[in-house]
């Protein structure tokens, strides 16, 4: 089968033996998956993920001495069952599934080798266990949105949010505009998003829920989040009641200490972006403003559930959010471009395509 690999740091596509479903696991058809922006961090800076992940866990992620198959936010067709399965999801039923399975190992599927490859490939394998089942009414292209949206309700759920809250977002990529939609579904006050991107500020941010958008070039957000705040009747709260809440989703060095002299005491600042390089921000600042500093990162086994649930019901608008739909032969391309342009949100890959369409 095809399947795009990664190895040493060179994104190409291949030709693959098909992956074959162990015990408990269904064969699937790979109908769609997004680029997320942590693929791109691997693939340029695989050792540092790894070296993070060990310090965390003490386990690599990565298995750089072999070929890598990315893809994490999928949605597939069930194509066979295989040994020791139920059957209780039917043929042809399209899936989705936290990217993980549940053999000893518990491989973490977008991050392992060929034998277990993610979908950025035209098959791949899922535990039977952890197949949630795709309603008929919900477009493909939005339930392939079901992780990125997990991810964003994961970091809105680390805000904890709170009557009256004014959210700042910094940062319009992928997993920025998905906390915008989440904000927008679970918060009454306004919401204010940063980008250095026209195209995401107007395009998306806005048609995603955010009621007001700022280039930072043109002119301060955290102005503009005072503003608002106090607009919201905020203006005479003092620590540690603060209704401003703050999600960094840059991932750049620098971003942590920005935030922290733009947050208001009593603030909340949400770090959701995915810096790979080493960084500082200054603790006593944070400190005499009583600031809470907290990190997310992905999501639980109900967060995930619930994102395809909010897609079902219609409560999340989501469509604004995939740019592109391109083919397995376009995604070298496509990781080119991700890294240097901030036009496009989520590109969808679409393995049955044989070339890039845009939407």
């Amino acid at each position: 089968m095809r399947a795009v690999v990664m190895q040493d740091r060179e994104v190409r596509l291949a030709e693959l033996p098909e992956p074959v479903p162990g015990e408990g696991e269904v064969l699937v058809e790979v109908l769609a998956c997004g680029i997320c922006g942590s693929d791109l961090h691997c693939a340029r800076h695989g050792a540092e993920f790894n070296a993070s992940l060990r310090t965390a866990y003490g386990v690599d992620v990565l298995d750089l001495d072999r070929p890598i198959v990315f893809g994490h936010e999928f949605v597939g067709r069930v194509l066979d069952h295989g040994p020791g399965t139920t059957g209780h999801v039917p043929i042809d039923a399209r899936v989705v599934s936290v990217p993980s399975l549940t053999r000893p190992g518990r491989p973490f599927l977008g991050f392992a080798g060929p034998e277990t490859p993610g979908g950025f490939a035209e098959r791949m394998v899922l535990s039977e266990s952890l197949l949630l089942q795709v309603p008929e009414h919900v477009p493909t292209e939005h339930a392939a949105l079901t992780e990125p949206l997990a991810v964003a309700q994961h970091a809105v759920n680390r805000a904890g949010l709170r009557p009256g809250d004014v959210p700042l977002v910094v940062g319009c990529g992928p997993i920025g505009l998905a906390i915008i939609a989440v904000l927008r579904m679970r918060c009454d006050g306004p919401i204010v998003a940063a980008d250095l991107s026209p195209e995401r500020l107007l395009l998306l941010a806005r048609s995603l829920g955010a009621d007001v958008v700022v280039d930072p070039v043109q002119s301060s957000p955290y102005e503009a989040w005072a503003k608002s705040l106090a607009g919201a009747g905020a203006g005479a709260e003092v620590p540690p009641s603060a209704p401003a809440v703050a999600f960094e989703c840059v991932g750049a060095p620098g971003m942590i200490q920005e935030l922290v002299l733009g947050c208001p005491p009593g603030g909340r600042v949400v770090v959701a972006g995915l810096c790979m390089r080493p960084d500082t921000f200054e603790p006593a600042q944070a400190l005499v403003k009583e600031i809470d500093l907290r990190f997310a990162y992905l999501y639980t086994a109900e967060e995930f559930s619930q994102a395809l649930a909010h897609l079902a019901d219609g409560a999340c608008t989501v469509a604004p959010l995939v740019t592109r739909t391109i083919g397995l032969a376009d995604v070298p391309e496509a990781f080119d471009t991700l890294s240097r342009s901030p036009q496009d949100a989520k590109v969808l890959v679409v393995p049955s395509r044989q070339g890039e369409t845009t939407t």
